[in-house]
């Protein structure tokens, strides 16, 4: 058999020229020649390192493009000599060959099967070693590794993790799991199970939330409240003391001449500008008296003013009782001595009116031993003096009688710290926002200073005394408005200037919610239902007044009228204008609306035009009641009174034409009318409620029946007469009743 022979050539360098050699193989099998051509290495680091390409012959077929080969040999020894690197070649290209060759005849023509040359540099790369791995086996193999990662992760997630907690005064049983880092419903689970019913709103105590967390593995600690760092920074306060002029108030009955005194000592007419002559606001006046300052709070004297006297008690230093030498020792009177008692301050007592005839100063000073105010003529310690605010009688005295109680207490306080305070009164000025009244007690209040007060903040942007100049500072003792607070603060909150604003924000955000969620907290001890019983009728109030004095005082009297059946409900009360957000209010909770010496603005007025809601205006707080009253009334149910004007026995029972059943009856009580209230009586129980129909006496229809007499009656819409029943005729009246 004729031999078969293919000519390799290979291009390449090496360090021995070889010019050929031939291998004979076995009959059936191809024979390899490998020329190599000598040449120089581009790069010069060896041998094969750049092939020109390979070329194949064979006798009986054309030049042919072989597939990229596809070594998958296993690793073999370190090759040391450059002939077994040569024979290995050879003995790969061959072994390729035969493959190819048998694949060769396997594939149809024409086949896109991508074939690139096979070279000695292909043959002898590193890549014949081993097999590349593919994009996803790589992949495979991160996520399995990635995945035993987190097995690690989570067995070290499994374990418990103790957190230190911040428990503030009062906290909602969401919050509480967020911050354990726990399911809400794990919290209620735990509760439920120790009796205790709670919703995810609920608000716990502190002690009961430490509790939780300690059961839950954590560490509780107990987040110092709002008040008590307010407290601290006022504390701090108490250094380079000086002394400050007196806070004196005014208290007394009503029209006893309180306004009048201050009037006279400042010189200014104030009582003319109060409705009815009755002061309804808390005034602060800071006067000049022998060499002396002297800062006055008048306060009022109506009963609805309770709790505002009461905060001009805990303020001042010297309390001034004004009583009227021809009136006495009035309720008012009786309950400025309490507040005064109460806050443990001297009481300096101004028998006023005593210019009038009928005047009895002794018997004035007679009837306070009753109070244990004891007169200095009197072996007592209480200092009194007669006056006259119309004719200026002795009201030096009493100026000097305040400023030696005054020296007696030896008030000091730090004038270089920063100011803290107490809000008198507060009011919404068209024009110039949320106004506050306020009292520096400590420090120098000055313009641009960061402030709290209650759960109001702000920054002071003017400050206007009691003449309604505009001022730079205001030293203590002092009663300035001042303008900046971000909100209507409240009579009778504290005032304290802090460093910054983040400090002021901070500290009000926090008194905020201490406030809200420290309504009713639930305890271990007590749980509130979550079911109201509404037994009474109830009437709701929108209430806009000029001062929150003024508002609070109308709450509070409100408060005081009560009944079995009604009750008022104040869903809104609030200071400045009458707007279109309280008529809208006022219409969906079919709410009154007053407007105690404010005025509805025009879109407010329009508004309630158009949707029929009366907005009713007042100036005097004793209308503002009565009103009310008035309105209550309208919801009680009027008395209803029954009287029975007949009665009358069924003898028979007739049949007519054109009538239906007639019950041929004798009145034997009082009379039965025509269309009159009946009730059919059978065996003592009412059968059937109605009107009488038609009456017949005779034959004839009558309009009365009186006892004695038969008859026939007809009842709307009923028949089913039988002897004996009882026709019961009754009148029914009702009277409106009033609180």
């Amino acid at each position: 058999m004729e031999t078969k022979k293919t000519k390799l050539t290979i291009s390449g360098t090496s360090k021995k020229s070889v010019k050929s050699f031939n291998t004979d193989k076995t009959q059936g099998k191809k024979t390899v020649v490998i020329e190599k051509k000598s040449t120089k290495s581009a790069s010069g680091k060896g041998p094969f390192n750049k092939f020109s390409g390979s070329k194949f012959s064979s006798s009986n077929s054309k030049k042919n493009n072989f597939s990229k080969p596809n070594f998958l040999t296993p690793k073999t020894p370190p090759i040391t000599s450059e002939f077994e690197r040569r024979k290995l070649a050879e003995q790969r290209a061959t072994k390729k060959l035969k493959t190819d060759s048998e694949n060769e005849k396997k594939t149809k023509l024409g086949t896109n099967k991508r074939k690139i040359k096979l070279t000695v540099s292909r043959a002898l790369s590193d890549e014949i070693e081993t097999r590349e791995r593919s994009l996803a086996s790589v992949k495979r193999a991160r996520q399995k590794e990635l995945k035993n990662v987190n097995k690690e992760i989570n067995k070290e997630n499994l374990k418990p993790v103790k957190r230190d907690i911040n428990i503030p005064e009062a906290i909602t049983v969401r919050e509480l799991a967020n911050r354990m880092a726990e399911q809400s419903s794990n919290v209620i689970k735990f509760l439920f199970g120790m009796g205790v019913t709670v919703t995810i709103n609920q608000t716990l105590a502190a002690d009961t939330a430490e509790y939780l967390v300690k059961e839950f593995g954590h560490n509780p600690i107990r987040e110092e409240k709002a008040e008590e760092i307010i407290q601290k920074i006022k504390e701090s306060r108490t250094e380079n003391l000086i002394n400050r002029p007196p806070i004196v108030t005014v208290m007394g009955h009503v029209d006893h001449g309180k306004t009048s005194v201050l009037d006279v000592l400042r010189s200014a007419n104030v009582v003319s500008g109060e409705f009815g002559g009755i002061t309804q606001h808390i005034g602060a006046y800071q006067i000049e008296s022998q060499s002396n300052k002297l800062t006055f709070i008048d306060t009022p004297g109506h009963a609805a003013f309770t709790e505002m006297r009461a905060r001009g008690s805990k303020l001042t230093d010297v309390v001034v009782l004004v009583v009227a030498a021809d009136d006495g020792v009035k309720p008012q009177t009786v309950e400025s001595i309490k507040h005064a008692k109460a806050a443990n301050v001297p009481i300096v007592v101004a028998i006023n009116k005593c210019d009038l005839p009928e005047a009895d100063p002794q018997k004035i000073k007679n009837q306070l031993l009753e109070h244990e105010l004891i007169a200095e003529d009197l072996s007592g310690d209480t200092l009194m003096v007669e006056i006259s605010a119309k004719t200026k009688l002795n009201l030096d005295k009493l100026v000097e009688a305040i400023i030696l109680q005054a020296e007696i207490l030896d008030l000091k306080t730090d004038f270089e710290s920063k100011a803290t305070g107490i809000v008198l009164e507060s009011k919404i000025d068209v024009g110039r926002g949320p106004v506050a009244t306020i009292i520096v007690t400590t420090g120098t209040l000055k313009k641009g200073d960061f402030f709290v007060s209650g759960l109001r903040w702000g920054k002071v942007r003017a400050i206007i005394n009691d003449k309604g100049k505009n001022i730079d500072n205001a030293s203590p003792s002092t009663p300035v408005e001042i303008l900046g607070i971000n909100g209507a603060a409240k009579a009778g909150d504290d005032f304290i200037v802090l460093d910054n604003e983040k400090e002021a924000k901070t500290l009000s955000e926090n008194r905020a919610k201490e406030n809200k969620d420290g309504k009713n907290p639930l305890t271990f001890a007590t749980q509130e239902s979550a079911f109201s019983n509404k037994s009474t009728e109830e009437l709701n109030l929108i209430i806009k007044s000029d001062v929150h004095g003024s508002s609070e005082a109308i709450k509070n009297a409100i408060s005081q009228i009560k009944h079995e059946e009604v009750k008022p409900k104040i869903i809104l009360s609030d200071i400045g204008m009458v707007t279109e957000t309280d008529v809208t209010l006022a219409k969906a909770s079919n709410a009154v609306l007053i407007a105690f010496n404010v005025k509805p603005s025009k879109e407010a007025k329009k508004l309630a035009e158009n949707e029929k809601i009366k907005i009713s205006s007042y100036n005097i707080i004793y209308e503002v009641l009565d009103y009310i009253k008035q309105r209550m009334s309208g919801l009680l149910t009027p008395d209803i009174k029954e009287t029975i004007t007949g009665s009358a026995q069924i003898l028979e029972i007739f049949k007519v034409s054109g009538a239906g059943k007639v019950a041929g009856s004798k009145v034997i009580e009082g009379e039965i009318a025509s269309m009159s209230e009946v009730r059919i009586i059978r065996d003592g129980a009412i059968i059937y409620t109605g009107k009488v129909g038609t009456l017949f006496r005779e034959k004839n229809q009558v309009k009365l029946v009186s006892s004695g007499q038969e008859c026939g009656i007809t009842v709307k819409d009923y028949m089913d007469f039988q002897k004996n029943d009882t026709i019961e005729a009754f009148s029914v009246t009702s009277k409106e009743r009033s609180i």
